[in-house]
């Protein structure tokens, strides 16, 4: 079978804010990118329901809705938009190849695309509990009541019970986050002792609105689709003992993984794997790569600060390719 062969001055990895806000300013600059969406097309905001901090929208916009007029803009200024999966990549010189396949499963390579500029924006994913009842609506009660993002959904728990799982840094400021709206916090964690800074660790302990719950596993979060989060089912790994407590929230809050690993070896990354860029840049350690969204952005994770990034390094392609005669 004859490879398929595509070859683009700006090609951009992944179809969140980040990389259709790099498509929708490299099409204004005629430079008729490429996106690659990737195995969740719109990024995380597709499995949010309500985004009511993205301004210009003042009752709120539903995420998938947000992310098809995202879409549409791109579309509007040139931007062609494939879905296949980017098995492996060759950065070593420029044009950049990026060998893709049908699908994640498939195991023949079909197309080669070289890309005189890449940006990264292939984002992050929050990492899940993996029990029952978590999975994205209607699967499970994700996006109707359990959340990874304080700051994206606290603001629907005004008045409600909530608990927040996890044990560092993240589920510490999560916790004191969610004090502001929340008539309580129960704070869940499988051990005796946190491993978040001290800092942390002590305004969470000062708190009234926080109890801790240690020794503590979530083993199932219930509820209905009509109702949202009704209670979960808890595990003392100290007692073995079982019981269910009522909440009407669940913050899973163990972390992120940003979506580099196809990156590993190439791109400078920090020790979780979220890509470093230079300065006030979104330039990598290779010139003609850019990253941006939270692919490098381990500490906002908003979808706002994500397309700012992703105007920035579409601003910087379009300067890299004017002064190396892209």
């Amino acid at each position: 079978m004859t490879l398929k062969q595509i070859h683009k001055k700006v090609v951009i990895l992944g179809s969140g804010p980040a990389g259709l806000t790099a498509a929708v300013y490299a099409g204004r600059a005629q430079l008729e990118p490429l996106v690659i969406d990737g195995p969740q097309p719109g990024g995380q905001l597709t499995i949010t329901t309500d985004v009511e901090n993205y301004p210009g929208f003042s009752k709120g916009i539903m995420g998938p809705i947000l992310m098809d007029e995202f879409r549409e803009q791109a579309l509007r200024f040139g931007t062609e938009i494939i879905n296949v999966w980017i098995d492996s990549v060759d950065l070593s010189e420029r044009p950049f190849r990026l060998f893709a396949k049908e699908s994640q499963d498939s195991t023949k390579i079909t197309t080669t695309i070289l890309a005189d500029t890449l940006i990264v924006s292939t984002g992050a994913s929050a990492k899940w509990l993996g029990i029952p009842g978590e999975a994205p609506v209607p699967e499970g009660l994700g996006g109707n009541g359990v959340s990874a993002c304080a700051t994206c959904d606290g603001f629907f728990f005004r008045g409600k019970p909530i608990v927040v799982v996890g044990g560092g840094d993240t589920a510490m400021e999560e916790a004191l986050f969610l004090t502001k709206f929340a008539s309580e916090v129960k704070l869940i964690h499988r051990r005796h002792e946190f491993r978040a800074s001290k800092i942390m660790q002590d305004r969470v302990m000062a708190s009234e609105k926080i109890e801790v719950l240690w020794n503590t596993e979530v083993r199932e979060i219930n509820g209905s689709k009509e109702t949202g989060v009704e209670s979960v089912r808890l595990y003392n790994n100290e007692t073995n003992e079982e019981y269910v407590l009522p909440t009407q929230g669940v913050f899973i809050a163990i972390g992120h993984q940003p979506n580099t690993a196809l990156f590993k070896g190439k791109l400078d990354m920090d020790d979780v794997g979220y890509l470093i860029t230079e300065g006030k840049t979104m330039k990598t350690n290779i010139d003609g790569v850019f990253a941006c969204g939270d692919a490098q952005d381990a500490y906002y994770r908003q979808a706002i600060t994500a397309a700012g990034t992703g105007c920035m390094a579409a601003i910087d392609a379009e300067r890299f390719l004017a002064e190396h005669g892209g």
